[in-house]
């Protein structure tokens, strides 16, 4: 079993609170990924399952065992960071191998390790170049596959793909996703971009902080989140967060005074709220409409993004079904179902 408990987990630096009591429970074979915004101790938090910092307080389990006294060499775990930090004078086959070569491993064994790596990472093909000789994605699957040679209970990732262009972290995305399907083993997974997030893991843990806001499937944060910070960190494009008053027949948006929306939950009037709707939520075949004027369109091929604002200042980013008639200085009639919408209280905590 290679399961992780975190209880009360705690860690400071002097005067400085980085990591504010951290409960969490990581399931055997899981892929989990830490995310949240810079500086909020996702990178922290890692290190210290990793034994790279040390626990202040609070316990750190893996499987059933306690380990925050254990030395990392000692944990069963490989790290993955965000630099490749390639031998430049050794081969892919040669870095790959190091550790068990420095741990005194048989020949065979040690060679039988880094074939079968390179197989799941197809680097076959390149194990006698030096890193020199690779593109940032193959460097960066000969770091992966150094620490699969270690045969290790939980893999943990700090940002792997951060040096990477886009296309290449798209590609590596599905590599990654794969690997944990082929390797069946726990990886815990740092990173600020909330799709990396979305599309590998299996729990998301959103952090702020030095607390865990929300953790949860991805699915389940982005159909239900607790409060502001998460229901506007997880999505993309982000969701549109209007403050409102309500009154007696719905609710009032500052930015809308002329349309009163029906609320889907029953509010007390007075209550000031904010409103979220993701840009996908908008329906031409909605009940209710928040009436607007667009600036900016934006086309993406398969799907087309009007961003439009009513009398203030806040920009509505609207999915408008792939309109392609629509035009800067359209008054557009952005349709929704109000079953949809969010409300959240002043103090950022969703009403439900």
């Amino acid at each position: 079993m290679s399961g992780l408990k975190l209880r009360n987990v705690k860690k400071s630096f002097g005067a400085v609170h980085v990591i504010k009591g951290v409960d969490l429970d990581i399931e055997d074979k899981q892929f989990v990924v830490f995310v949240g915004p810079s500086g909020c101790g996702k990178s922290t938090l890692l290190r210290m399952i990793a034994g790279l910092e040390q626990i202040s307080s609070g316990d750190l389990f893996i499987g059933d065992k306690r380990m925050n006294d254990v030395d990392p060499a000692q944990r069963g775990i490989a790290m993955v960071f965000q630099s490749y930090a390639l031998y430049p004078h050794m081969t892919v086959r040669e870095n790959m191998g190091f550790a068990l070569k420095f741990a005194g491993r048989p020949k065979d064994e040690i060679a039988r390790r880094v074939d079968e790596a390179a197989r799941i990472l197809e680097l076959g093909k390149l194990l006698d170049r030096r890193p020199g000789q690779l593109s940032g994605g193959q460097r960066q699957r000969v770091a992966i596959g150094r620490a699969i040679v270690r045969h290790p209970d939980v893999f943990l990732f700090d940002e792997p793909l951060s040096n990477l262009d886009a296309e290449l972290r798209v590609h590596m995305r599905i590599e990654i996703a794969r690997l944990h399907k082929e390797l069946n083993t726990t990886i815990i997974y740092v990173t600020h971009d909330q799709v990396e997030a979305m599309t590998l893991a299996d729990k998301i843990v959103v952090l702020r902080d030095g607390i865990i806001e929300q953790a949860g499937s991805p699915l389940e944060l982005y159909d239900d989140p607790d409060n502001l910070f998460v229901a506007g960190f997880i999505g993309s494009p982000k969701m549109n967060l209007l403050d409102g008053t309500v009154e007696a027949g719905g609710i009032r948006l500052a930015d809308f005074p002329n349309d009163l929306i029906p609320s889907p939950i029953a509010i007390p009037a007075g209550t000031a709220v904010t409103v979220g709707i993701r840009p996908e939520h908008f329906d031409p075949t909605g009940t209710a409409a928040l009436d607007t004027s667009v600036e900016i369109i934006e086309h993406l091929g398969g799907e087309t993004y009007a961003y439009a604002r009513g009398t203030g200042s806040n920009l509505l980013t609207i999915a408008t079904d792939n309109n392609r008639t629509l035009k800067t200085g359209d008054r557009y009639q952005a349709r929704f179902n109000p079953a949809s919408l969010l409300i959240f209280a002043k103090d950022g905590q969703r009403l439900r």
